[in-house]
């Protein structure tokens, strides 16, 4: 960045950028709480208004929280490593583990809101599972909730002639989760594909993650494929962006 475009950015974003490295140097850990907008009208010789949109840059990105009454803190909700690879390997579910495991450690994870019902596939549904369009299918709908903070929103679409009648459409599937519902069923995942994306949240979204403003969301869609190459499940996730570090670590 040449002086010149720093000369024109807003005095704000400076601010957040200092405030922004000081965070991440370790200057501010943790629960610290930041300066103050008087602190920062006296330090920098801004506006209050120019002070507050340097700290709301902040909180949109996830870096801090306001506490009513007391200011605004470095946030303590440490990031949730999603680990893409060793979370859906076979010996992982197969062992009657949930793919979360693989994430959380000893953190508390809970599914607030689950529902189970079965729906008309859509015409990206259908095509995905290779079905009739219209043909029914089993939609799974959830909310993870991480140390009392929701992070994902996430719905599974099955076919509901494949799982009817079976674990997996009740709320709990069980040891395993799905996918060890799907082997004994004869249709066992071994490969998965994920797409990734991101965006601003809808409004519905915002409210069931409490986000902030001006914090996007992450869309994962992952499709579980059987040794045959048919798509067994379509998942698509929803996550708070500024709750998640997404790691994939393979071989070359």
């Amino acid at each position: 960045m040449t002086d010149q475009d720093s000369a024109r950015r807003p005095k704000y974003r400076k601010i957040a950028e200092e405030l922004r490295s000081a965070i991440r140097s370790g200057a501010f850990a943790p629960g610290d709480r930041l300066p103050g907008e008087n602190d920062l009208m006296a330090t920098y010789d801004v506006a209050r208004m120019t002070a507050r949109q340097a700290l709301s840059v902040l909180r949109a990105e996830g870096l801090a929280e306001a506490r009513r009454g007391a200011g605004v803190f470095v946030r303590v909700f440490p990031p949730l490593r999603r680990r893409g690879v060793p979370r859906l390997a076979g010996d992982h579910w197969g062992g009657g583990r949930s793919v979360w495991s693989a994430d959380i450690g000893d953190r508390d994870l809970v599914v607030d809101r689950i529902e189970v019902t079965e729906e008309e596939a859509g015409a990206r549904v259908a095509e995905i599972l290779d079905l009739p369009p219209g043909a029914p299918v089993c939609v799974r709908s959830r909310r993870f909730v991480l140390d009392s903070r929701p992070v994902l929103l996430s719905v599974s679409y099955l076919s509901a002639e494949l799982v009817r009648g079976t674990p997996i459409t009740a709320p709990d599937t069980g040891p395993g989760g799905t996918y060890a519902r799907l082997a004994e069923l004869g249709r066992r995942p071994v490969r998965f594909r994920e797409e990734v994306r991101c965006r601003m949240p809808t409004a519905d979204e915002s409210e069931r993650l409490a986000l902030g403003p001006g914090t996007p969301v992450v869309l994962i869609d992952r499709t579980a494929f059987t040794e045959t190459g048919a798509a067994v499940e379509l998942n698509e996730m929803t996550l708070d962006s500024s709750s998640y570090v997404l790691e994939y670590d393979f071989g070359a």
